[in-house]
């Protein structure tokens, strides 16, 4: 039970200080506050995050999928390979564009997309495989390049919960065809709401450009059907600070990560493995319960611990898909998949945690004991 001193410890905290808002109101106070300069230095700013690829921005990671999508031309008749453990955006975003959605399980230890299952769900009409760096560590993407560059397939990257993320010293965002971000206040770093497209490709970043503004890169000029998806510029404002900042912000959830690492001892609880080579930024610290999750949650709650499930039901299992998938007759065989989403559970790492928290984390997992 939480002491009367102690303040309950969330499970994430958005960052939101007086350099954001002295930010947000240097751009109300110009006037210019939609597509202007900031949304153009925002985007430079995180191109070197990425290898120096094009960024365009966005007003959210689920747009930053959705006009990928479209970038490539995928569409109707179409199929892109998707996880089921993910958040439910992932998958929406090929609804959006009219193609079908093929879900392959994943690997037990990073969560990603497993290379296998993705070769064994390839068709003829696949057009697109879509590996998430899911909890901020990198997907395979070592072994699902060569199998993408094999059957000639994009490789789309939902990098949404993993910037600054790395595997083999190559950032996320900076393997596929393109790569999405997402800046939701809760993520490693935000811009109060909005998204990132990353590509090497110039003209697709011209067409994504186009596909934000109504199809227009001159006013009145429209050479594209588009949309209205644009960033603001107190938005971008807010995200430079955060810029300046996630590297710090980063090495600090490592860290966090690190001392959870060493001193939790429970039996029932398995802290995050992190593959050879991956650098985890740990957009959340998500351990595998054996035993009664329920119980273990309701445990920590009490005991003053933020804690939640990312993502307890699969999206195959969601109602969209459910739904005509039945109708179809067509089942998935996810086993990993289902396994994840009935044992993860995800802890407090993020960078405004003390060494005290630290340690009333630890030691409040420690107290769950072996049988759950």
């Amino acid at each position: 039970m939480t002491s009367i001193n102690e303040q309950p410890i969330p499970a994430a905290r958005p960052v939101i200080g007086e350099d954001e808002i002295e930010a947000a109101v240097r751009v109300l106070r110009s006037g210019r506050v939609v597509q202007g300069p900031e949304v153009a230095a925002f985007e430079e700013g995180f191109s070197r995050l990425v290898d120096d690829r094009h960024c365009v921005a966005v007003n959210s990671g689920t747009s930053a999928l959705h006009l990928l999508l479209l970038a490539l031309g995928i569409g109707p008749g179409d199929e892109v390979i998707v996880p089921s453990f993910s958040f439910a955006a992932s998958a929406n975003a090929v609804r959006l564009v009219g193609a079908d959605v093929v879900f392959a399980d994943i690997e037990p230890g990073s969560f990603g997309l497993d290379p296998a299952a993705v070769e064994a769900a390839i068709t003829p009409r696949t057009a697109a495989i879509m590996p998430v760096h899911l909890y901020g560590h990198p997907a395979a993407m070592d072994k699902l390049m060569p199998i993408a560059d094999k059957h000639k397939l994009a490789v789309v990257e939902d990098a949404c919960q993993a910037h600054a993320a790395a595997l083999n010293g190559t950032p996320v965002g900076a393997f596929g065809a393109g790569g999405t971000f997402s800046f939701y206040p809760t993520k490693n770093m935000h811009s109060l709401e909005g998204g990132m497209v990353t590509t090497a490709d110039a003209e697709l970043a011209r067409t994504l450009r186009l596909l934000r503004n109504q199809g227009m890169e001159q006013r009145y000029a429209n050479e594209i059907v588009g949309a209205n998806m644009r960033m603001t510029d107190v938005s971008a404002a807010v995200g430079r600070v955060q810029l300046g900042k996630v590297e710090a912000w980063t090495e600090q959830r490592r860290a966090n990560a690190a001392y959870l690492d060493a001193h939790i001892t429970a039996p029932a609880v398995t802290t995050p493995p992190v593959a050879e080579g991956a650098r985890h930024v740990y957009h959340q610290y998500t351990v595998r319960i054996s035993g009664d999750r329920d119980a273990a949650m309701a445990k920590l709650t009490e005991a003053g611990i933020g804690n939640a499930v990312y993502y307890p039901t699969p999206i195959h299992r969601l109602k969209p898909y459910w739904e005509p998938d039945q109708k179809a007759g067509r089942t998935w065989d996810l086993p990993e998949t289902e396994r994840a989403a009935a044992e993860v559970v995800s802890l407090p790492v993020h960078p405004s945690l003390t060494e005290g928290d630290l340690e009333r984390i630890a030691a409040a997992v420690n107290s769950l004991g072996e049988n759950l």
